[in-house]
């Protein structure tokens, strides 16, 4: 039995978190930084505690100060959301030692998959397809060079450690390559203290598309469909829908099985993602395996009916799964947008106060939100302040609701992503289901 549950998080994932705490009747504590003293979710859970200062390392990163909290307030288990410290093993192994439940996978299968070049080699070995590209480190600009014209350009040049997009980057010839070598393995060393470099073959008019599995501690594992998440800027995505307008029965049957090997390849339990890239021909390769809850689970949610971080705490409970593999049904479309406090023209973050706020109301809507009126988005943390869900029988209908709640969504005081992500529902390419990788250049910056 889990009895009370610490969110090692912030904003709307926490608030997430503390509803399904609520709803299974566990006692949630939250914790926050001296900026996030009067944020929504803190008034929500059912205890909070200060973690002191400001900046991600001095509050959200801070193992020592968290577990202390963990223990002052009486919890046994830790639920980390996303980001921050949900894949960090080290993390995982200090809850284990402590005698606190970490609601997550081990920490020997997020090291494993923590490792992008590891989690290759693991897939490969699995019988899961990969993407042509190296099996171990590249350790100099000649070695990359010498390994891109092998492979053939376009290649991917990307941070082992890497997430988010830092430490990747598209290149052509020899001459980007030798330029972005030593850029980006800098930036990964700062970013994850891990510079390692390896080349992948960019795959052309891809889409990403990723499969959420659950799997507990008894061996069972279940696929839960798709989401398409090809629409990014910055390699970041910005909308997620399920299912994917691109597969057909046959891929997605082939693709849910595949991420079921993969979790099996590696023991895992708990609720996690594999993302594939996936050809104009249906051809799918492993990306990448994410050890933790998604940003974009709420669209798989809403098509299954399933609680994914209920599944968590049982999981993490012990508990077997009670969800069969033919029991899950695809149930109507659902989209997701992030709502980001950034300069829509240029990506770049928007702190400031909020003056108003008008959320759109329905049936088809969902929010995850982390703000509310007055409220000061402050400039130390992620962006995204929001998720607006809208669902519907049909992605057409899905899109309509979509439109109409989009035109609704007002926020002042602060500039947001909303009007891009606008401009980009009504492009003719996203209702007719074009959503590859490349979809912001080649449909919105091309016009600028």
């Amino acid at each position: 039995m889990i009895n009370k549950i610490l969110i090692a998080n912030r904003g709307e994932i926490a608030a997430r978190v503390i509803r399904t705490c609520k709803k299974l009747n566990i006692p949630s504590v939250a914790i926050y930084s001296d900026a996030d003293k009067q944020a929504p979710y803190v008034k929500m859970a059912d205890e909070s505690y200060g973690v002191g200062g400001t900046r991600v390392h001095e509050s959200y990163l801070n193992m020592d100060r968290i577990i202390e909290i963990a223990k002052e307030a009486g919890a046994d288990a830790i639920h980390p959301g996303y980001g921050l410290l949900s894949e960090n093993p080290e993390f995982a192994e200090r809850c284990e030692q402590e005698g606190l439940t970490f609601i997550g996978p081990s920490p020997s299968s997020i090291a494993k998959m923590g490792s992008k070049i590891e989690a290759r080699k693991t897939m490969k070995e699995a019988g899961v397809p990969v993407i042509p590209g190296t099996e171990a480190p590249v350790s100099s600009v000649d070695e990359a060079i010498q390994v891109a014209n092998e492979i053939g350009y376009p290649v991917m040049l990307k941070a082992s450690a890497g997430g988010g997009g830092i430490g990747m980057q598209v290149v052509h010839d020899n001459d980007e390559l030798q330029k972005a070598y030593e850029s980006n393995s800098r930036r990964a060393q700062n970013f994850f203290g891990d510079g390692t470099m390896y080349l992948e073959k960019k795959i052309e008019n891809a889409h990403h598309v990723e499969i959420q599995i659950l799997a507990d501690h008894h061996g069972h594992v279940v696929h839960l469909f798709e989401r398409e998440c090809s629409i990014q800027r910055r390699h970041q995505k910005v909308i997620e829908e399920a299912p994917s307008p691109l597969l057909t029965d046959d891929t997605r049957e082939k693709m849910g099985e595949a991420a079921k090997k993969a979790a099996k390849a590696i023991h895992y339990s708990n609720a996690g993602t594999i993302e594939f890239l996936v050809d104009e021909e249906q051809n799918f390769y492993f990306l990448e395996m994410n050890t933790r809850l998604q940003v974009e689970h709420p669209v798989t949610e809403e098509i299954t009916g399933i609680d994914l971080v209920e599944q968590q705490i049982k999981i993490a409970a012990g508990e077997k799964l009670t969800i069969r593999q033919d029991q899950l049904k695809i149930n109507g479309h659902a989209i997701e947008v992030r709502v980001y406090a950034e300069d829509p023209n240029t990506f770049f973050p928007s702190p400031g106060t909020i003056t108003s706020l008008t959320l759109p109301e329905g049936d088809q809507i969902r929010h995850e939100i982390g703000v509310e009126e007055g409220y000061t988005v402050t400039p130390f943390y992620d962006p995204m302040i929001a998720k607006l869900i809208v669902t519907g029988q049909t992605r057409s209908e899905t899109i309509q609701h979509l439109e109409e709640a989009l035109n609704q969504y007002q926020v002042e005081g602060i500039k947001t992503n909303l009007p891009f992500i606008q401009k980009v529902v009504q492009t003719e390419a996203f209702k007719k289901g074009f959503t590859r990788t490349s979809f912001v250049e080649d449909y919105l910056m091309q016009s600028k």
